[in-house]
């Protein structure tokens, strides 16, 4: 049977529904010869405010541009990510932006060229380094103004290399390490609105998977019980990861946002959509095999973005990697 929440196939995703069930084990019960006087447990770590998983410390912020066409798959390092999120660029392709902080692979990539709208997500960050490899000439002054600190292969050349047995531009890849040492002050990671919790909310639809289209692209995200992510398939094809495996996220966030043309555009003539990531709107996450429908709320560019539920309540992600899908309900014509 088909469930649909809010939407349908016309606006841009796809939601297939399924009957599921689940339990929870019995809680423990104290050891023989508990006293009152024990001492208490160990104070938890804190949570990382990105993944929700246990931190020692909060570490500086990476943000790589990655290629997200099959000439430059399997893309490697994202598995490692943080944060992904999916943005429209010319000609109704997709490309990424992986966000790091908790942990570093050793390489990422392919690292390809930043984006206007790159520059309005950046901000909730702080000021964190942007790891890239060109832009368009109009946009330099641009980048220059922006809170980050600039990465590229243009200003940290030593932290990238060229990994034989691919073709330019798709062989660009980057030391995270080394990235983060070109940029000292880049900010470390702090709250930008992520809720977690082990166990997800009330009111969820069950899902097998769900699909985004995009004007020149297709994804699909398919819950497997088994990983407890959302596996992802792209234009039909399973987003397998270099390291091995398929790439797939336990929790995933469709974000409708307005989507439109910007001042920027290719040498083919193609605009550059811009997408609106402040202000309010409407979306779907995807956890633990259901589907929510929440709303979104970013005050403005220096804010987090905050999901919450039809009463208002945040919206808690499962904790891990999270992927964001920026996807609009009419997409910006290539």
């Amino acid at each position: 049977m088909r469930a649909v929440i809010g939407f349908t196939v016309i606006m841009g995703v796809a939601l297939t529904g399924t009957a599921c069930s689940s339990s929870g084990g019995a809680p423990g019960t104290p050891s023989q010869g508990a006293s009152a006087s024990a001492s208490p447990s160990p104070t938890a770590p804190p949570e990382h405010p990105f993944t929700g998983r246990p931190v020692a410390e909060r570490r500086p912020v990476l943000a790589v541009k990655i290629e997200n066409t099959s000439a430059g798959k399997p893309q490697m390092g994202l598995r490692s990510a943080d944060i992904v999120y999916i943005e429209q660029v010319e000609g109704g392709l997709t490309r990424l932006m992986a966000i790091f902080s908790s942990k570093l692979p050793a390489q990422v990539g392919p690292v390809r060229s930043a984006r206007i709208s790159d520059l309005h997500i950046l901000p909730m960050f702080g000021k964190p380094a942007l790891a890239y490899s060109g832009v368009q000439t109009k946009m330099i002054p641009f980048v220059r103004k922006a809170s980050l600190w600039d990465v590229s292969d243009s200003s940290a050349f030593s932290a990238y290399s060229r990994v034989p047995g691919r073709v330019a531009p798709y062989n660009l890849f980057g030391s995270p390490k080394k990235l983060l040492a070109k940029a000292p002050k880049a900010s470390k990671a702090e709250d930008i609105g992520f809720v977690f919790s082990d166990e997800p909310p009330a009111g969820g639809v069950p899902q097998k998977q769900v699909s985004v289209r995009y004007p020149a692209a297709r994804f699909t995200f398919a819950w497997s019980a088994a990983q407890k992510r959302w596996l992802v398939t792209q234009d039909g094809a399973k987003d397998m990861a270099a390291e091995g495996g398929q790439q797939g996220a336990p929790t995933i966030v469709i974000q409708w946002v307005k989507t439109d043309r910007s001042q920027f555009h290719d040498f083919h003539g193609s605009y550059t959509p811009l997408v609106h990531t402040v202000g309010k709107g409407t979306g779907v996450v995807l956890r633990d095999g259901q589907a929510y429908k929440v709303n979104w709320s970013r005050a403005s560019e220096e804010k987090g973005t905050t999901y919450t539920t039809a009463d208002g309540k945040p919206m808690p992600f499962a904790r891990g990697q999270v992927w964001v899908v920026l996807a609009s309900r009419k997409p910006v014509a290539p």
